[in-house]
């Protein structure tokens, strides 16, 4: 039996958007526009950003490098349409990981309801630091914190 188990996790926090689903797209769609919104943004003045691929949509790519806080990974947008964006995102430091992240587009009322998913395995390792601070809870809040970001920037583009 051995000891390193990998268990499966869902992070998941949505928001209601008074935007079009196309409007929130845009902003979802092309890693570009990732700075207006990402909760990670400002974790490091001296982050070091490439982009690679497509200028959006699939195969479009963003790498990262920073300090500490902000680690370092890439991701790569591997299937996009009009109502969901998936991203394959490889984390290398401060810790290794390979987790799916999806975004859901769907409509609500005259507007958007946009739910953000990453779904992953986490190692013993990950497992033990999260019965010290929950996983859920410590991503959950920059994915409510980039939601809120996100429904910003998307509603005011709307107006």
């Amino acid at each position: 039996m051995t000891t390193d188990r990998v268990h499966e996790f869902v992070i998941e926090r949505s928001v209601l958007v008074d935007a079009p689903a196309s409007t929130v797209h845009g902003f979802l769609d092309d890693l570009h526009r990732w700075t207006s919104w990402s909760p990670w943004e400002g974790s490091d003045p001296d982050l070091s950003r490439t982009y690679s691929g497509s200028e959006s949509g699939v195969g479009a790519s963003y790498a990262w490098s920073g300090n500490r806080k902000a680690g370092a990974g890439s991701m790569t947008i591997v299937d996009s349409t009009d109502d969901r964006v998936v991203l394959d995102l490889l984390f290398t430091k401060p810790f290794e990981a390979t987790n799916v992240t999806v975004f859901l587009l769907s409509p609500a009322g005259s507007g958007t309801e946009v739910t953000w998913r990453m779904t992953g395995q986490q190692n013993l390792v990950a497992r033990l630091v999260g019965r010290i601070v929950p996983m859920d809870r410590f991503i959950g809040r920059d994915f409510e914190k980039g939601l809120a970001a996100l429904k910003l920037q998307a509603e005011q583009q709307d107006r």
